[in-house]
């Protein structure tokens, strides 16, 4: 157990120290998801660092977007699908070594990034499980969550002050970055983990239909994560005092 717990604090030491490097540790995220019809409010564009999941970036770019400040992106995801990459982070589900990984890169030109991470499949899964517990074997078919709720875990392991989910649904099949309408898998397990999560109070969604399907705050704005920190932080200390 002590060697788990070494391995996972040096996990999440040298992710930090990158996340640092690229100015968005200490600032709110906006992870943006692939389903259809994306709610993004104006404000939280500027007040959030963005998160591009796998090829939501094709989306972002249509519209109008500045590059990602960080992209979770799955090795198999196809790069055909998305050439266009921008972001000024990369951070790369991948089992090779880092400099492999840049040489791949250096193969296409249409992808432009700043700086790339690596973390392995199985440092994914650790993620999830360490944050959330991990997923029971009787919840779904496949036994873990999609990227998108992956990255919500990973911004929450690394200590990133609040997390909004935007173009995420349990629901709605497809991506908004192509019209082939492909069915959505890991519903259950993304509902279980959502929800399980759903009370930390630093997690946020612009989706109504995911807020009323999971218990995650809903947000319009800003102002709107602001005040339910603040009102949080408030019955906290309210608590603490009656201990």
């Amino acid at each position: 157990m002590t060697s788990e717990i070494a391995t996972i604090e040096t996990l999440r030491e040298s992710h930090r120290h990158w996340l640092s490097s690229l100015g968005i540790l200490d600032t709110p995220w906006l992870i943006f998801g692939s389903a259809p019809g994306p709610t993004l409010p104006p404000d939280l564009i500027e007040y959030c660092a963005r998160v591009d999941v796998n090829n939501s970036g094709k989306t972002a770019n249509a519209l109008g977007l500045p590059p990602a400040d960080l992209t979770f992106r799955k090795r198999k995801k196809s790069w055909g699908e998305h050439p266009y990459v921008r972001t000024r982070g990369l951070l790369w589900l991948h089992r090779r070594p880092l400099w492999v990984m840049h040489m791949k890169l250096l193969l296409k030109p249409s992808v432009r990034y700043k700086s790339l991470m690596r973390a392995t499949k199985a440092e994914r899964e650790a993620i999830v499980n360490f944050v959330s517990g991990g997923v029971p074997g009787d919840v779904g078919d496949v036994g873990k969550v999609t990227n998108g709720v992956a990255a919500l875990c990973y911004g929450l392991f690394v200590g990133v002050p609040s997390v909004t989910l935007t173009g995420f649904s349990l629901t709605q099949m497809g991506h908004s970055y192509n019209d082939k309408g492909k069915v959505r898998r890991q519903i259950a397990e993304d509902t279980f983990v959502l929800t399980r999560l759903r009370d930390r109070g630093n997690i946020f969604t612009t989706e109504s239909e995911l807020s009323e399907e999971t218990g995650l705050p809903f947000v319009r704005n800003r102002g709107d994560i602001t005040d339910y920190m603040s009102r949080r932080r408030c019955a906290d200390h309210l608590d603490s005092t009656h201990i």
